[in-house]
């Protein structure tokens, strides 16, 4: 909404040393956000006086046609005498009255105005178009004034060209303020100034005697009011100061009868619509489209209707999309011709003004069903104050009669009876509440008064809000009203005080750990959005029966793409790994936390529990049920070197040995020792995949997978080659950890390493080898590591050679070679028994 400051001072008597930035600040510190404050004629100097063309000489010799113009500027040139001009213009003739700029003028954009030789002539000056004196656009033609302004005329002040202009970005729940009379309150309040509401008019009482109207939808129209204007002028134009208030809001002038709607839209933020009353036939109605009606609009594009669509109709069908755009047919026809509609006749004398109130939504949805935006149908579509119909119409045909001379109807059509607006309980202590503040009854009750709020009671208020403002429905919303009329500045800044004795709980404290421990292991976090398509799961190359598939379906997806809820974290980090190897990152190493979504079909439907109270403890419980499981997890991926080379040496790629030690340094955060085991599992190459398990409540649970990704996997993503991945299940992990992590025990005394080699068949996993030597070495064993794995024609065919190195230590003495010696034989003789193997070299 864009607001000329001369305008505003019509309602509000602003002192004369206060400016445009000083009304934006009040109007910021009252909650509007005012985006610019323009300052019009800021660069413009005179003289620039109103000229009468008084000769016009056509000069032939040249390529395009010129003219050199007498102009009688008055006394403006000091002395009395015509300009001598040249101009090359042609929309003006001999007598008209026009703007002159003399020389020693500055127009806008810094263009300096003197007396030079042009064409063969001198030229004094210049006659101004709209754009050169920064009004509008049009630089093809003269700006031709009214012929009521004497020559020598200040056209600095008869064009109002210099003004400041408030640019005000206006939120869908503020809609009163996309008019003069909104934001004039808004001033008013914020100075603590008297308002001259522009709405309090005399307005007759309806009397049956108007244009006929017929309301069959009163749901979605709850008030037409109509009235009539006869013996128009069709050759009458908007005077100059209506014609200048359009332009510094952002309209253009068209025509009397259009700017006058428009103007009074400004004015009071009521839409309205102007006919021919010659055009009509029959009463008014307003009805829903009857489907596959088509209406041509004023901007002469034919619309196929839908049934939902609000009309205005006569006799022979939709004259308009109501609230939105008027139909062509029924077109004001004195319009300039480029303007008008070819279905327009010529000349309206006679004109029926349609002031209605319309449901917002009905408007919004057409609008944007037609993407066709108005000024009309942004201001329904954020509530216009249904008791403004009236004055709006009554303001109109004042204005008709005295710009237009025309005679006001005898008859006055008012329809319909909008809803009264709500009254809210409000205790007097609320704002105070909300805020922190102590504000007082007085206050409260002052500040909602000054929005238009009637307020009775004493401790428990009353409140009806005014008919402009019908997002007031809560109480929140007039403690709010209360704190930024106060001041949102005024508002101390205190901190939440947390309640004592909490912290971190446990499972955060582990996805810290482990967000530490991978980050230091050499992996970047990445946060991925949890949408996923169908598509996803078709380049893991899930099957079709796969659990995974079954996903959440968003009501409202933000992309019809991605419509489900992940089920696993891998879709957005391989999609991350992509996108990062296709921009030349060539050593990725990705990880990331997060929920994922997994339903089981049991959920039941959720129930919307009530805005004005605190949910139930059922209702909660309902709630919760209908969700489905929601399990945190940790992924990782990886391609290219995971030991860059250099001059320490080759280095080493990636691999599937990798991914599962990144799990293995996830489960040392939670305090769990993983059981690694083969396994076949999408989107894993099946045979470098591991199924990752833990031992929980007796038995031993399946927490992840991790391996290098299937080569076809791989093609679909357009993934780098042998990219490997694991997922594990923290909250998993977290139960199988038992707790916070215990510190290790230092002890003082020296390590005692044992190394065996053991064969073993091919097909016996060498975890389950390191498990046996575990459980036969003891409690002096302090770790078991593999270091050597070997294959050859002197071990046998289908046979392995398993080389660990043993590590012994005692909290409470020096072991002798005989104890480690014995230690190492017992650890030796279970994996011996448990997995068949044979003692290297024995």
């Amino acid at each position: 909404m864009r607001v000329p400051l001369s305008w505003l001072r019509e309602y509000v008597d602003l002192p004369a040393e206060v400016g445009g930035r000083e009304v934006a600040t009040r109007l910021i510190a009252a909650g509007l956000e005012v985006e610019l404050v323009e300052r019009l004629g800021a660069d413009l100097t005179g003289p620039l006086v109103v000229g009468q063309v008084l000769a016009i000489e056509e000069l032939t010799e040249f390529k395009k046609p010129i003219r050199y113009c007498q102009v009688d500027v008055g006394e403006a040139n000091g002395t009395g005498q015509p300009q001598n001009i040249v101009c090359g213009a042609r929309n003006f003739a001999v007598g008209d009255k026009v703007v002159v700029v003399l020389p020693g003028a500055v127009l806008p954009g810094g263009f300096k105005i003197s007396a030079r030789k042009t064409y063969g002539h001198l030229s004094e000056g210049m006659i101004c178009s709209t754009r050169e004196l920064g009004v509008g656009d049009d630089h093809d033609g003269i700006l031709v004034l009214p012929p009521e302004h004497e020559a020598g005329t200040d056209a600095i002040a008869l064009l109002e060209l210099l003004d400041e202009v408030l640019d005000i970005a206006v939120t869908t729940d503020r809609g009163y303020c996309l008019s003069m009379r909104g934001v004039a309150r808004e001033a008013a309040t914020a100075f603590g100034l008297p308002l001259r509401d522009p709405a309090l008019l005399d307005v007759p009482a309806a009397d049956g005697a108007g244009y006929p109207v017929r309301i069959e939808d009163e749901a979605a129209c709850d008030r037409f009011v109509a009235r009539t204007v006869t013996g128009v002028r069709p050759d009458a134009r908007s005077p100059i100061w209506l014609q200048r208030r359009l332009q510094k809001s952002g309209l253009r002038p068209i025509s009397l009868p259009v700017d006058i709607t428009n103007y009074v839209m400004l004015e009071l933020g009521q839409p309205l619509h102007a006919y021919d009353h010659s055009r009509l036939a029959g009463p008014i109605v307003v009805r829903r489209a009857a489907a596959g009606e088509r209406l041509t609009t004023l901007d002469n594009v034919g619309r196929t209707l839908h049934g939902d669509d609000l009309v205005i109709a006569d006799d022979r069908g939709p004259i308009g999309l109501a609230g939105v755009m008027g139909g062509a047919e029924t077109e004001i026809a004195d319009a300039p011709p480029v303007e008008r509609s070819p279905l327009a006749p010529e000349g309206t004398t006679d004109i029926v003004i349609e002031a209605a109130h319309f449901d917002p939504v009905t408007v919004a949805r057409a609008a944007r069903r037609h993407r066709l935006g108005s000024e009309a149908a942004r201001r329904f579509e954020r509530g216009v104050d249904p008791q403004a119909a009236g004055a709006a119409a009554q303001r109109a045909v004042d204005l008709l009669v005295l710009l237009g001379g025309g005679t006001a109807g005898a008859g006055v059509t008012d329809l319909g009876t909008p809803a009264p607006p709500a009254t809210v309980e409000l205790r007097a202590d609320h704002p105070d509440r909300v805020a922190g503040v102590a504000y007082g009854r007085e206050v409260v009750v002052r500040r909602l008064q000054e929005v238009g709020c009637t307020v009775t009671g004493t401790d428990l208020l009353a409140v009806t809000a005014p008919s402009w403002r019908p997002d007031l429905t809560d109480p929140n919303d007039l403690a709010e009203e209360v704190l930024r009329l106060e001041g949102y500045e005024a508002l101390p800044a205190t901190l939440p005080r947390p309640p004592a004795g909490r912290g971190l709980t446990e499972g955060q404290r582990l996805r810290r750990r482990v967000g530490r421990a991978l980050a230091g292991a050499g992996y970047v976090e990445t946060l991925n959005y949890p949408f996923v398509g169908e598509k996803s799961w078709d380049g893991l190359g899930l099957p079709a029966d796969d659990p995974r598939r079954q996903a959440v379906r968003l009501a409202n997806p933000l992309s019809e793409e991605e419509p489900l809820l992940r089920t696993t974290l891998l879709p957005g980090l391989l999609d991350a790994l992509r996108r990062n190897h296709g921009r030349g990152s060539q050593d990725l190493a990705l990880f990331e936390t997060g929920l994922v979504f997994r339903p089981t079909g049991r959920e039941t439907a959720p129930v919307r529990p009530p805005v004005t109270r605190r949910p139930t403890d059922e209702e909660i419980a309902a709630l919760d049920a209908s969700l489905p499981p929601q399990p945190r997890r940790v992924a990782v991926v990886l391609a290219g070197a995971r030991e860059p080379a250099g001059w320490w040496g080759s280095g080493r790629p990636a691999e599937w040995a990798d991914a599962i030690e990144a799990a293995r340094v996830v489960a040392r955060e939670a305090g769990v020792e993983l059981i690694v085991e083969r396994d076949q599992h999408a989107p894993w190459h099946p045979g470098r995949c591991a199924a990752l398990r833990v031992r929980l409540d007796g038995e031993r649970r399946l927490v992840g997978h991790a391996g290098e990704l299937h080569p076809r996997v791989v093609k679909a993503l357009g993934l780098p080659e042998r990219a490997c991945a694991m997922e594990l299940d923290l909250d998993v992990l977290q139960a199988a950890g038992g707790g916070p992590v215990a510190g290790p025990a230092i002890s003082t005394f020296p390590v005692a390493t044992q190394d065996v080699a053991l064969v073993v068949d091919n097909a016996v996993p060498a975890a389950e080898v390191e498990a046996a030597l575990r459980a036969g070495a003891g409690e002096l064993l302090e770790s078991v590591r593999l270091f050597d794995v070997f294959t050859g024609e002197q071990l046998g065919a289908g046979r392995k050679s398993l080389a660990y190195a043993l590590r012994f230590r005692a909290t409470d003495r020096t072991l002798t070679a005989d104890e480690a010696t014995a230690a190492r034989e017992a650890a030796v003789a279970t994996a011996i028994s448990r997995t068949g193997a044979t003692l290297r070299g024995a």
